[in-house]
């Protein structure tokens, strides 16, 4: 089974989202993950904004990053900057992918502005895992 791995810098909101929609729409014959170089527990904004979406991600854990899993990688995906800097060196054979994406957990103003910003955050994951699921299932 081929291996994927998500990374931020929290493993809070946007690695989260990516997880969750990996899981939709890879397959049974990718093991999705996702990790961060610290932990800052799983957002109750995304996790909102992804039942909106029709993905339940209540269950996920904000984990650090394994370095046997991510070893054992066939395509390892940043998703900030942080990530992608303080990222371990990519291992031989993995494919390494980078969204630069705002985070939305960082977001200020009125309650519909920072839920705006999450909806947007999750509709670009989306779009950009439906643009991926395309392209390794071909």
């Amino acid at each position: 089974m081929k291996k994927i791995y998500f990374l931020c810098t929290g493993n809070s909101c946007r690695s989260q989202m990516a997880e969750g929609f990996a899981k939709k729409y890879l397959g049974e014959q990718w093991e999705v993950h996702s990790a961060g170089i610290e932990t800052h527990g799983l957002n109750p904004r995304a996790v909102s904004a992804m039942k909106e979406a029709g993905i339940d991600i209540s269950s996920q854990t904000s984990d650090l990053i394994d370095p046997e899993y991510f070893n054992q990688s066939n395509l390892i995906i940043t998703l900030c900057g942080d990530a992608a800097d303080k990222c371990p060196v990519i291992p031989k054979g993995s494919v390494h992918e980078h969204w630069d994406l705002e985070d939305p957990a960082k977001v200020t103003g009125s309650e519909e502005e920072i839920t705006a910003a999450f909806q947007q955050t999750r509709d670009e994951i989306e779009k950009r895992m439906i643009e991926l699921a395309t392209t390794l299932n071909s």
